[in-house]
Formats: C-alpha cells, structure tokens, sequence
C-alpha cells in the first residue's frame, strides 16, 4: 500500500511538473521567441506529452482529436460569427448604431452611450475588428465635443473587451463551453447579467476617474477622420441593424428558457432546441443579414458573396489558436493532469469558479492571449465541470473568461494597438487600458462567486 501510494504520489508530481514545463515552453515560445501562438501550443503539447511519459501514437492522436472537435463545435461558429461582423461592418450598420445613440446623447451620458455602442458592436465583432471600426469614432466624437479622450475611449473599450472576454459567440467563451460541455445559452444568459454591471464600473466609471490621471492627453490628429460629411450610400436602418445584431441572441436565450421551464417532449422547445443552437442561431442571423444589412445597402449578389467571403481570411489565425489550445486541452486530459489538478483543488477547498479564474489569469499574464488563457484554462480545470450541474458549469466559463481579461500589459498584441490608436506612452497605457482589463477581470469574478453560492 505504502509503495503504491508513494508511486501514485510520484506520478501526481511527474504530471504537473509536466504541465508547469509545458505551459513555460508556450509563454517563453509566444513571448520571448514571438512564435505564432498556434506554432507554440503545438510543441507545447508535445513537451506536455512527452515529459508526462505518454507514448508517442497516443500523443498523436490525442492532439489530433483534440483539434478535430474543437474545430467541429467552434470553429464553424466562429467563422459565421465573423460573416456577421463583416456584413455589419461594410454596410454601414455598425456607423448606423453609432451615429443613431450619440446624436441622442447628451454630454454628460456620452461616455454611456460609448459603451452602449461598443457593447451592440461588440456582440457580434472581434475585438480587434470592432476596435479599428469604433476608433475613429471615438476621436471623432472627442473632436466634436471637446471631452476628454479618455471620458470617451474608456467606456468603448470596456464595453468591447466584457463582450470579447464573457459573451459567444466569441471564440474565447465557445472554446471553454465546448470544452466544459457547458450550455451556450445559459452561458449567454448569465454573461449578460455580468457584464452589465461589469461594464458600468469599468467603462464610465473608470472612465472618469482615468480622465482626471490624464486628463491632458489628445487625441492623434492623424487618426482623427478628415470629414464627418456623411456618405451619400445607402445604409440599413438602426431597427433593421439592431435587430440583427440581437437576433442570435434572442435564439439562444430562448431556448436556454424553454430548456428551464417546458419538458423534453413539449414541441415548441424542440423547435426553439433547434432554432436557438448556436449553429442555428448565427446561421439564421448570416442568412437574415445578407438582407437586412446587405441588400438595405444596395450590394448585388457578387458583393454580398465578397463580403462573406472576406470575413474568413482574417480569423483563420484565431481558428488555428482555439483549436491547437483544444489540442493540448485533450493531451491534458488523456495525460491525467486534470484528475490531478481536481484532486488538489478538492484537497486543499478551492473552489471551481476561483480556480478556474486563477488559471487563466497566470495563463493570460504569461502568454497575453486571452484566447490562449481560455482555452488551456478551460482545458486544465475540465474534469472539475463534470461535477458540475449545468448552472455552474456555465459560471465556470464565465470564471476563466474574466481570468482571461487580467491585466493586459506588452505581451499583448491589445495593449499596443490601444497605445497606438490612443497615442499613448506604454506608462499611460498601463494605468489606463491595463487597469482597466484589471477592474474588468475583479468586477467580474466578485459578481461570479457570490452568484455560484446562490445558485
């Protein structure tokens, strides 16, 4: 008995010595070596294999099934979350959300309407894209009213990244539900529910108090648009807009309510099963918005075709990160560092939810990839989810999204775009981007842990 538990011990120890050289490999590999996150958690899981004692065959096919289903339950949806975000973009329903709730908007409630703007946008957006759309934006509202930048540009950037970090169809937030088997519904639903109050303290709030550390910093005339002339193209209406970048959402709170109240046989959740899937859902709202955004904006068929076909090439990085990381997700897992790492977390009373946020924040202050940190997260604390009821298992995804968010400093590609576009030192990107990805990550985690003990 003594010699089994001494060699099980042993091996428990080869398994996260494994797992903390397989994760250092991936952070000095992105970081210092500035290799391709998709190139790095490839012999990330290789080193994580290899060291763990598996056979090679095993390794193999473990990686490659790993990516093989997280390609099938996310990557499709990622990919149409991204024609979404396109056709939005170069119809001018994006511009049309904008111009719509600042011209409505007083000075004293721009800086909520900027986060009101950048959560719509950020729905259905990338944060990269919605923030090269919503820039110029910003500084050109900074231009018209003589506000502070940061007034403006703070609550638009929290509004993107709360969205990017909580909400699907995000790929963060879909990697770790299909990773955790959690329900993206319920996981849209409480992601709502966070991220209200989490943009409020962050966006507006931090806004303000960013603004008074700052409050001399202009805005780049460079990046200033030469004319708010408008255009005389056509564009689809705000309702036609809105209503689309909303439909997915609907879908799928709808059936995350009929799975709560009406039985399986009842027939109108079978059909709100289907119509509210995340692949339905986006499918639907692609399909809707060929002709609510595009036709509205006068495309032909060609044009719509080039829309949609553009939106995939600039995604196909974010694909290959998410589905390398459900590579090495599935090598953990078949390695058994995750019954390991439950066993500790029960051993020494961590909870799910806080676990699961501290992974991803070392994970996140380690690569800056907020995808990366998701995705291997979510990998790590998996067996934890199994343990789980559905409720739960949708606030931990939340947890490692927040983690993900944790203080974006020069390891992120985020950090210094924001610096450029802002015209920032990388000293006053800290205290302003930086601390506010921070708030983000707190305020988010403080409204998760007391929702998981009430519920």
């Amino acid at each position: 008995m003594i010699l089994a538990a001494a060699a099980w011990t042993g091996h428990d120890t080869r398994l996260i010595a494994a797992t903390l050289i397989a994760i250092a490999v991936i952070v000095v590999l992105i970081s210092k070596f500035k290799l391709h996150a998709f190139l790095a958690l490839i012999l990330g899981s290789a080193v994580l294999g290899l060291v763990a004692g598996m056979p090679v065959d095993k390794l193999l096919k473990s990686f490659s099934s790993g990516v093989g289903s997280t390609v099938a339950s996310t990557g499709v949806l990622i990919a149409l979350g991204a024609m979404i975000g396109k056709l939005l973009a170069d119809s001018g329903g994006a511009e049309q959300i904008v111009d719509t709730i600042v011209s409505r908007s007083s000075k004293r409630m721009l800086p909520w309407a900027m986060a009101l703007v950048a959560a719509l946008i950020g729905l259905p957006m990338f944060f990269e894209i919605g923030l090269v759309l919503l820039v110029p934006i910003v500084l050109l509202v900074v231009k018209r009213t003589g506000q502070p930048l940061l007034l403006i540009g703070i609550p638009a950037l929290a509004g993107l990244s709360v969205l990017h970090g909580l909400i699907p169809p995000h790929p963060g937030p879909l990697a770790a539900a299909g990773t955790l088997n959690a329900n993206v519904g319920i996981v849209l639903a409480f992601g709502l529910l966070v991220a209200i109050p989490t943009v409020i303290i962050a966006g507006p709030l931090f806004g303000m108090l960013a603004a008074r550390w700052m409050p001399n910093l202009k805005a780049p005339e460079r990046l200033i648009p030469a004319s708010d002339k408008e255009s005389d193209a056509p564009r689809p209406s705000f309702a036609a807009t809105l209503t689309t970048v909303l439909l997915p959402v609907v879908l799928m709170l709808a059936k995350a309510i009929a799975d709560i109240v009406a039985g399986k046989e009842n027939e109108v959740r079978r059909v709100l099963d289907f119509l509210g899937d995340p692949l339905s859902a986006l499918l639907i709202t692609v399909l809707v918005g060929m002709f609510t955004l595009g036709r509205a904006a006068g495309f032909t068929r060609d044009r719509i075709a080039t829309t949609v076909n553009d939106s995939l090439g600039p995604i196909a990085g974010i694909i290959l990160i998410v589905a390398a990381g459900g590579g090495f997700k599935q090598v953990l897992v078949d390695a058994g560092v995750g019954d390991v790492i439950t066993q500790l977390a029960q051993g020494a009373s961590i909870p799910a939810l806080l676990l699961g946020w501290l992974v991803a924040v070392a994970i996140r202050l380690a690569t800056g990839s907020a995808t990366v940190a998701t995705v291997s997260a979510a990998g790590i604390v998996s067996p934890l989810a199994a343990t789980l009821d559905p409720t739960h298992t949708a606030l931990l995804v939340l947890a490692i999204g927040a983690g993900s968010l944790f203080f974006s400093h020069v390891n992120d590609a985020g950090f210094w775009l924001v610096k450029e576009y802002f015209g920032m030192s990388v000293g006053q990107t800290v205290r302003s981007w930086s601390v506010m990805e921070t708030v983000i990550s707190v305020v988010a985690i403080a409204i998760i842990l007391p929702l998981g003990a009430l519920l």
